[in-house]
């Protein structure tokens, strides 16, 4: 399953990515909007390949690339990460594809890399994510006000976790609703 959705991220994509992340439908929900040049994706490219607390997959949905996953600050002292992702073709929203996401994600950290504990931070203004994220049993565990200035207005924003014992007592659950025949 996660094949079929997550590949690695590879050098011959960053074009691709690089406008995604440019676009207006990606970059408003980004903590920093400012327009990336190719010597900063080639800068930043270089930088997350050799960093081993961060792991980035294009998200591919019917033979298309479609967006990003990520994960960060992987800390296994801590058995914890971060996660992220985006659709950058807008032609997909709707389709599934992030709840697909989502679970292949999940399926990753706490039954390949065997962590405890996955967070994320979401704009409050963007209900759909957090409302996702909280059908797959995550929490609200953080109210952070004011925490990011974007365009000259400061943004408020919600963490959420959740914990792998959580995971496994909705994972049958959401596989059954996520892929349904």
């Amino acid at each position: 399953m996660t094949s079929d959705i997550l590949r690695p991220l590879q050098h011959q994509d960053l074009e691709t990515v690089r406008q995604w992340r440019n676009s207006e439908a990606v970059a408003q929900y980004m903590y920093h909007a400012e327009p990336i040049t190719a010597e900063q994706q080639e800068a930043w490219f270089t930088s997350i390949s050799a960093d081993a607390s961060k792991q980035y997959w294009i998200i591919t949905h019917e033979g298309r690339d479609v967006g990003v996953a990520n994960l960060y600050a992987i800390n296994p002292a801590f058995q914890s990460c971060y996660w992220a992702f985006y659709l950058g073709e807008q032609n997909v929203r709707g389709s599934g594809i992030g709840a697909k996401v989502e679970f292949a994600v999940l399926e990753y950290v706490f039954t390949e890399l065997k962590l405890n504990k996955l967070l994320c931070e979401v704009f409050v203004d963007n209900a759909k994510v957090v409302s996702m994220h909280e059908k797959f049993g995550f929490r609200r565990e953080a109210y952070f006000r004011e925490h990011i200035r974007k365009n000259g207005v400061f943004k408020d924003v919600v963490g959420l976790a959740l914990l792998q014992r959580e995971w496994l007592q909705v994972r049958e659950a959401m596989r059954s609703r996520v892929f349904r025949s």
